[in-house]
């Protein structure tokens, strides 16, 4: 009772703020809004499973500018989280994590670098998305006892798969002639896949019927289509390497399954699919596997100009660092040194400005390049230290007879690992599974101590 006279000030001055807006139509929403803040308040962790279900979506409204249903989300999100850690009702003991020395003195070096850029703007526009990052980490840290992180795999698995459908019936969302999904560009719907395609092994190998395995399955086989669409090789590249580690992960078990009598249905099936495999594949996806074949002469930008885009980005990636290996050219500022070499004339695929300046398409190569060697090894550490995370989880929770936690442990790691790998073909400092996936990692291992712990102790 007592919050029933608050609730309807709040309902009553929404409704008015939207009536006298430039959508007064928007009035009606003030009311199933006002039930939504209510519910994330009770289940703040809601929230940070609908940001991760609404990543694939985010190209939908990239040139819009205007209010997405991310933005929303994230804005009560932070206000709620704000306002409970105030209240007490978080206790802040949750922002634990073996993470935190890395990232206080990378911020620093990173604050360092912005107050020496070259370019204060841009440098400054860097900071605002690396924030979001930052304050996403935050909130899963404080957050993530409460998250239910195989739904977060469902969610993930899900909505990605949604979009590879659209990449596979619409030829409206393609950029010269690779799939985008519901995005911009198709490396990035590659790093989607990729990411959740360990999580939807995990939910196959733990379905419980034949028809959730069956259904299972056909997402699987969903992502693996939308992959083929996007013609990375990249993305091909960093699928192979995560499932090779889960069949090592899974080697005994593999081995009692390939006995000798399966041995000749194994060949067979390979005999059939490797040969069709190519024409599986889209033709320009097989065109750009063949112009690797190039580079044992060397990169060639005539046979294959995004292998010689990639080589100049190294190339101006290294003057940077040679010029200021301490605090490098500033956050952000890639693009303007990019621009102002021959290259980005050499490779610009029309001519327009903006095609003169490009990242470094390496989120590594990015950080050592513009926050200097120190920030750029402090962001590396960051990484490595959360795959060390998963796998000391993953030993903690076998140790303890807990295998399921540490199935679970094992693919979110390999997913992370995967999302790590990319990062060496894209420029995604700010990703948000990037930051979940630090706050999940630095859980995950604390759990699991806390628990051997609690076992030994008498």
């Amino acid at each position: 009772m007592p919050l029933v006279l608050p609730l309807a000030l709040i309902l009553g001055l929404a409704c008015l703020l939207l009536l006298a807006s430039p959508h007064p139509y928007l009035a009606p929403l003030a009311i199933p809004g006002v039930v939504a803040l209510a519910v994330l308040y009770r289940r703040p962790a809601w929230g940070v499973l609908g940001l991760v279900a609404l990543v694939p979506l985010e190209g939908l409204f990239a040139e819009s500018g205007g209010i997405t249903a991310s933005k929303l989300l994230g804005l009560a999100l932070i206000a709620i989280v704000a306002l409970q850690l105030l209240l007490h009702q978080l206790p802040g003991v949750r922002l634990r994590s073996n993470l935190w020395p890395l990232l206080l003195l990378f911020l620093g070096c990173y604050l360092l670098s912005l107050l020496f850029s070259s370019h204060t703007g841009l440098s400054l526009l860097h900071l605002r998305q690396l924030a979001v990052g930052l304050v996403l980490f935050a909130i899963t840290l404080l957050l993530c006892r409460d998250l239910d992180l195989l739904m977060l795999a469902r969610l993930v698995a899900l909505s990605v798969a949604g979009t590879c459908v659209v990449a596979l019936v619409s030829t409206s969302h393609q950029v010269a002639g690779r799939a985008t999904g519901l995005l911009t560009d198709p490396n990035y719907f590659a790093l989607l896949i990729t990411f959740a395609f360990p999580l939807a092994l995990l939910l196959l190998l733990r379905a419980p019927r034949w028809p959730q395995r069956l259904f299972w399955l056909l997402l699987l086989t969903l992502l693996l289509a939308g992959l083929g669409q996007t013609g990375s090789r990249s993305g091909l590249l960093v699928l192979l390497l995560t499932s090779s580690l889960a069949a090592w992960n899974y080697r005994s078990s593999l081995q009692r399954l390939l006995l000798p009598r399966h041995l000749g249905w194994l060949i067979l099936g390979l005999a059939i699919t490797l040969p069709l495999a190519p024409s599986l594949l889209p033709d320009s996806f097989v065109q750009r596997l063949e112009a690797l074949t190039s580079l044992k002469s060397g990169v060639n930008a005539h046979v294959d100009s995004s292998l010689a885009r990639r080589s100049s980005y190294l190339l101006v990636g290294g003057e940077m660092i040679k010029q200021d290996p301490l605090l490098g050219g500033g956050p952000g500022t890639f693009p303007l040194h990019f621009a102002k070499t021959g290259y980005a004339i050499a490779f610009a695929n029309r001519p327009l400005p903006e095609e003169l300046y490009r990242e470094a398409h390496n989120t590594y190569l990015s950080m050592l390049s513009e926050v200097g060697l120190p920030g750029g090894l402090l962001f590396i550490g960051l990484v490595l230290l959360s795959l060390r995370n998963f796998q000391v989880a993953r030993r903690q929770w076998l140790s303890c007879g807990d295998q399921q936690r540490a199935a679970l442990a094992t693919h979110l790691g390999l997913s992370f690992a995967a999302l790590a790998c990319f990062l060496a073909f894209l420029s995604v400092p700010s990703h948000k599974y990037l930051w979940v996936m630090l706050a999940v990692a630095s859980y995950l291992r604390l759990e699991a101590s806390d628990a051997v712990a609690g076992r030994e102790r008498p």
